[in-house]
C-alpha cells in the first residue's frame, strides 16, 4: 500500500513538473528583434511572436513596416524552437536562453542544406537599425531615385527605381526592377549614411549607402546567404522602368495561349475546360516560392472572389523548384490555403527556361515571377503584364490597381 502510495506521489509530481514546463514555454509571446549575420554585417528583422491556442506551436509573423507575414506555425523539437517557412524552403532553428534566441536560419534546395545564417534575437526590443531617437541626420531620401546594381564578381548591372518616403529618420519604401520589386523595405538614415533591410522567409536583404558630395547614393546589398552587388542612386523625379506590358509578348503567328497541366488532385486543365468559354480569364504565371507572386495572389485572390460572378476566371501556373509532383504540390495546395485560393493552380514545370518555354511555347520568354497574361472573351491575349509592383511600392501599387481594374472592366463588358 505504501509503494503504491509513493509511487502514485511521484506520478503525481512527475505530471505537474511536466505540465509546468509544457505551460512555462520558454519562449515569451511578444515583439523580438532579431539578426542574421553575413560577412560580418547584421541584417535586423521584427518578430511578433505569440503562443496558439493549441498550448502547442507558436504563431510568428515577420514585421516589414506595415505588413505583418505570418510564417508557419513554430514548434519546439529537441529542446529548440523551429520556424518553418515551408514555401519558401527554408527555417530558422533556435535555442531559447529565456528573453534570447540564438540559431541558425537554413535554406534548402532538393532536400539539402544549400546554406545557412547565423541567427540571433532578443525580446522586447522594437526597432531595426537604431533605437528610437538615436539616429540624427539632415538628409532626406525621399522621393525617387534612378538606381544601379553592379554584380562585382561579373560586371553585371541592372536598373532599378527606388521610391521611399521619409519621417524623421525613418525611413520605407523599396526598389522596382523590370521583373519586380524588392518588396517592404524600412530602415533610417543616420548622419551621412542610409540603412535598409527585409526579410520575407526567402529573401533576406541588407542595404548601406553613403551620401556623396554630388548628393548621391553609394553602397552595397547583400542579399540571402551568398549574392552580394553594389549600388549607386541619384535623384530623379523622372526616373522610369521599361514598359511592363511590352517586355513578355506572343511569338509571331500566335494570338493566344494553351497549355494541357494537371493541378494538384490530379485533374487536367486547359483553357478549353467549360469554366473558361465565353470569359475574359487571367493566367498567373507563379511559384509559391516567389514573395512577389505571394504580393500578387495577395491582390487575385480577394478581387476573384468578389469578382467571379461577374463572368471572369482566373488559373494560376505554378512553376516549382522540382517537376516532381510528391515535392512540389504540398507547396501548391500550401500556397493556396494560405491565400485561400478558389481558382485553379496547376503544376506548371520548374522555373527554368527550358521548362518554360516548353509549357508556354507561343511566348517570346517568362522573364519574371509573377508575369500576367490577360485574354478576352474570344480566347485571345490582350495584354501580358511582366512582373509585379506590390503594397510596399506606394503609388506605384496603387497605379498597378487602378490600370488592372480598368483592363478588367473592359474586358468583363466586352460583347
Amino acid at each position: 500500500m505504501r509503494l503504491l502510495l509513493s509511487f502514485g506521489i511521484l506520478s503525481f509530481f512527475i505530471l505537474i513538473n511536466s505540465f509546468q514546463a509544457f505551460s512555462d514555454t520558454p519562449v515569451k509571446s511578444g515583439i523580438w528583434r532579431a539578426t542574421l549575420t553575413r560577412d560580418k554585417q547584421q541584417l535586423p528583422l521584427i518578430l511578433d511572436i505569440a503562443q496558439n491556442p493549441d498550448g502547442k506551436t507558436l504563431s510568428v509573423h515577420i514585421i516589414n513596416g506595415t505588413e505583418k507575414l505570418k510564417m508557419d506555425s513554430a514548434y519546439f523539437e529537441n529542446d529548440s524552437l523551429v520556424i518553418p517557412m515551408m514555401m519558401f524552403d527554408a527555417k530558422i532553428i533556435a535555442k531559447s536562453t529565456g528573453d534570447e534566441l540564438k540559431g541558425t536560419y537554413y535554406r534548402y534546395a532538393n532536400g539539402a542544406v544549400a546554406g545557412s545564417l547565423p541567427f540571433e534575437a532578443e525580446q522586447g526590443e522594437n526597432y531595426k537599425f537604431f533605437k528610437k531617437g538615436e539616429a540624427k541626420s539632415s538628409r532626406n531620401v525621399s522621393g525617387k531615385w534612378a538606381t544601379t546594381f553592379k554584380n562585382p564578381a561579373t560586371g553585371e548591372e541592372s536598373f532599378a527605381v527606388g521610391n521611399f518616403t521619409q519621417q524623421g529618420t525613418d525611413v520605407t519604401g523599396s526598389f522596382l526592377t523590370p521583373t519586380g520589386d524588392y518588396r517592404f523595405l524600412t530602415g533610417s538614415v543616420n548622419g551621412d549614411s542610409l540603412y535598409l533591410s527585409t526579410f520575407d522567409g526567402s529573401f533576406a536583404m541588407l542595404f548601406k549607402a553613403g551620401f556623396q558630395p554630388d548628393g548621391s547614393l553609394k553602397g552595397n546589398q547583400w542579399s540571402g546567404v551568398k549574392a552580394f552587388k553594389t549600388w549607386t542612386a541619384k535623384p530623379d523625379a523622372n526616373a522610369k522602368l521599361p514598359d511592363a506590358t511590352k517586355m513578355t509578348f506572343l511569338k509571331p503567328g500566335f494570338e493566344s495561349v494553351d497549355f494541357e497541366l494537371k493541378d494538384t488532385k490530379g485533374k487536367t486543365w486547359t483553357l478549353k475546360d467549360p469554366r473558361f468559354a465565353g470569359k475574359p480569364v487571367i493566367i498567373q504565371i507563379m511559384g509559391s516560392w516567389c514573395p512577389n507572386c505571394m504580393d500578387e495572389t495577395n491582390y487575385l485572390a480577394p478581387w476573384y472572389k468578389k469578382n467571379k460572378k461577374r463572368g471572369v476566371e482566373i488559373i494560376g501556373l505554378s512553376f516549382e523548384r522540382t517537376d516532381k509532383p510528391e515535392i512540389a504540390n504540398p507547396k501548391i495546395d500550401k500556397m493556396v490555403s494560405r491565400f485561400g485560393i478558389e481558382y485553379p493552380v496547376v503544376l506548371a514545370g520548374t522555373s527554368s527556361d527550358a521548362s518554360t518555354a516548353k509549357a508556354l511555347p507561343m511566348l517570346n520568354k517568362v522573364m519574371s515571377y509573377p508575369t500576367t497574361i490577360f485574354i478576352d472573351k474570344h480566347g485571345k491575349v490582350r495584354e501580358i503584364h511582366t512582373g509585379f509592383n506590390g503594397p510596399g511600392t506606394g503609388h506605384y501599387y496603387d497605379e498597378f490597381v487602378a490600370d488592372f481594374n480598368t483592363l478588367m472592366d473592359k474586358l468583363i463588358s466586352e460583347k
